[in-house]
This record gives C-alpha cells, structure tokens and sequence, in this order.
C-alpha cells in the first residue's frame, strides 16, 4: 500500500466523526463513537508505522531548528506521520469544543463555523471557540472546575 492510499484512508476515516459531530452532536452514537477512542486506535497504527517504520529521516533532520524539522518532512511517510497527527488532534479538539459547549450551555449552531475551522486550522477553531466562550462571559480555562 502506497503513502498516497494510505493518506486517502487516513483522511476518509475521520470524515464520519466530523459528520457526527457536526449533525448529530449529542446523540448516543457520537457519544459512543467520536468521544471513544477508536480514532487513535485506528490511525495509531498508520501514525507508527510513518514515523518509525516508513522511509528514513535524512541526515540532518530533527526538532532542534525550523531548518532540521523542514529536512524531516523530506520524506513521504514523515509528511503521511505528520497529516495523521493533525487529523486526530484536531478531531479531539471538535470533540472537546462539542461537549465543553454543551456543558457552557451554549447552543450548536453557535459553534458549527468553529468546528468548520477546526477541521481545516485545528489551532484556530479551538482560539475562535475560546473567544466566543469569552465573549459570552463564560470561563476561558481548558479545564473543568472541581465542584
């Protein structure tokens, strides 16, 4: 199987997750689907494989400048590693936004953009649905409060 399939698969996986949470957001199949962890499981293997089994990092390469992480991406299966980090950080994101918004009382409809964008700009969906948490006078933290 090629990086190319197996970029294709990576990228349908997701798909049905994103639908959920943008269509069905607290029914009991999204909350025993997207909020499981079948993602990682699923992707994990293809994550692995990338990064520690797919094509060798060229001499150089590494997290210690911008120039050696570029070198990284060199290689095909570094670039296929990469995609599926985004794919999955970036659905633990939508899911987050969905429940946390649930749990802020704040309306659906009001975060779909921001599940739009955090599929496309993981980063930048999860910074405009901590704005719109502080617009609406809500907590900004990431985490719950105990009690």
């Amino acid at each position: 199987m090629s990086t190319d399939d197996l970029f294709l698969i990576c990228n349908y996986a997701v798909l049905p997750a994103w639908f959920l949470l943008f269509f069905l957001p607290h029914h009991r199949v999204t909350q025993l689907s997207v909020n499981a962890i079948w993602v990682p499981l699923l992707l994990g293997p293809f994550y692995i494989w990338a990064l520690f089994f797919g094509q060798p990092a060229p001499e150089g390469a590494g997290f210690g400048s911008l120039e050696s992480v570029m070198m990284l991406f060199q290689s095909p299966t570094a670039v296929l590693g990469g995609w599926i980090h985004y794919l999955v950080f970036d659905l633990f994101v939508g899911a987050w936004t969905v429940r946390d918004a649930k749990r802020q009382g704040i309306k659906h409809w009001l975060i779909m953009p921001f599940l739009l964008v955090t599929l496309m700009a993981g980063p930048a969906g999860l910074m405009l649905y901590l704005l719109l948490r502080l617009a609406l006078k809500r907590t900004v933290t990431l985490i719950e409060s105990a009690g």
